[in-house]
């Protein structure tokens, strides 16, 4: 069970990849839900240089190594994209993996626990939620160009490193089954969240029906866009490069840009216990459809367009629904911090998927009149340096 805290030697595990120079200092960042993340400091010729050095988590992802090799093709993919455009800083502007000794792009400890290094990229922050229309704008144009550059990457298909990730009668399957179980005799506390997500089940099957139709196509998507997987110039704010690319395998272009509305359109923390904090704001959704389409409207088919706005409620209602069922199931997916986090985190999702029904039809009018280059000089970076 992946909660369960382990100490490890990261200076022993660090002397597992071909980092430059002499190991120094390690610093655990502990945002994320899945995997365990140290920030390590090298000194190389007098000078400190910075890396990431990450345990994968391999409860949620069954084989790494498969996960990695999606990572590598596609890192590969958007370094040779970023260099035929004429960006000199591709360090910046996409992952670089850092080899291990043994060759590879990630290795087994002798424990069994699997890692992986990155390049750190400097000058550079990234935020759990976004309350500035100009940083929405620039993150979502991000992502847009993260799906527009993998457009055409080579076959075969990526692995799907989740079976199913985003397949939300799947999820409100697995959520019934933990209802049924009540495990851990949990459901009695989630009476009123259990009430509102079977009251809309009905809408689970849309995206996946119109994809099994062909009215929609398959992708290469992130699946996880959070405001917080993006990384923006620390001066300008630019969406420099997207981060976090454990889920990134075919899916629906809809599937991303509605997890940019749950968690782009939201000023309150994703575990936000007041919930009227919790609500959309149309200034941010404004910015995050502009930016993505501004980066993308020259691959989206209409239907894809058609359902951006439904796109947000759904993959609201489906994170709330992984971190009740979570929650149901004793915690095993998602990190926590407290009792009944995930049962904040699922309340907090819910309240967005209400919030979304009360502005879609605004929403969907705001994207059925979008144009390209409607929103350009408005959301810019500070003047000074390239925008992408």
């Amino acid at each position: 069970m992946e909660n369960v805290k382990k100490t490890y030697d990261v200076r022993e595990v660090s002397e597992l990849f071909c980092f430059e120079g002499k190991f120094v200092s390690s610093e655990l960042c502990g945002r994320g839900h899945i995997n365990e993340t140290h920030i390590v400091c090298f000194n190389t010729k007098g000078a400190l240089k910075r890396y990431i050095l990450q345990r994968i988590n391999t409860y949620v992802f069954k084989d790494p190594f498969r996960l990695m090799e999606n990572v590598r093709r596609v890192t590969e993919h958007q370094h040779r994209k970023l260099r035929e455009a004429g960006f000199a800083d591709t360090l910046r502007r996409a992952l670089t993996l850092i080899p291990a000794k043994e060759g590879g792009c990630c290795c087994r400890h002798p424990d069994g626990s699997v890692w992986r290094a990155y390049h750190y990229i400097e000058e550079s922050e990234n935020f759990d939620t976004i309350s500035d229309p100009i940083c929405a704008y620039q993150a979502a144009r991000a992502f847009g160009r993260f799906q527009t550059q993998l457009a055409d990457l080579s076959p075969p298909r990526l692995h799907e490193t989740i079976p199913d990730f985003h397949n939300t009668p799947r999820r409100f399957e697995a959520l019934e089954k933990a209802i049924e179980a009540d495990a851990f005799n949990r459901a009695s506390k989630a009476r009123e969240e259990i009430a509102f997500a079977v009251g809309r089940k009905g809408m689970t099957s849309l995206l996946v029906d119109k994809f099994a139709q062909g009215a929609i196509p398959e992708r290469i998507t992130h699946n996880d866009t959070k405001m917080n997987n993006v990384m923006l110039d620390a001066r300008t704010r630019e969406g420099l490069c997207v981060i976090d690319l454990d889920t990134v395998m075919p899916g629906l272009a809809l599937y991303d840009f509605g997890d940019m509305v749950r968690s782009g359109t939201n000023p309150a923390a994703e575990d936000e216990k007041d919930l009227s904090k919790v609500n959309v704001d149309m200034s941010l959704f404004r910015a995050l459809a502009d930016g993505y389409l501004e980066a993308t409207h020259s691959i989206l088919v209409p239907a894809e367009r058609e359902y951006l706005a439904f796109s947000g409620r759904l993959i609201s209602f489906e994170i709330g629904i992984r971190f009740l069922t979570d929650y149901l199931s004793g915690d095993v997916y998602f990190r926590i911090h407290r009792p009944e986090h995930n049962l904040d985190r699922c309340r907090t999702q819910f309240k967005m998927t209400a919030s979304i029904e009360e502005h879609e039809e605004e929403m969907r009018r705001y994207v059925q009149s979008w144009e390209p280059g409607r929103s350009e000089g408005l959301f810019s970076p500070v003047a000074g340096r390239r925008s992408a």
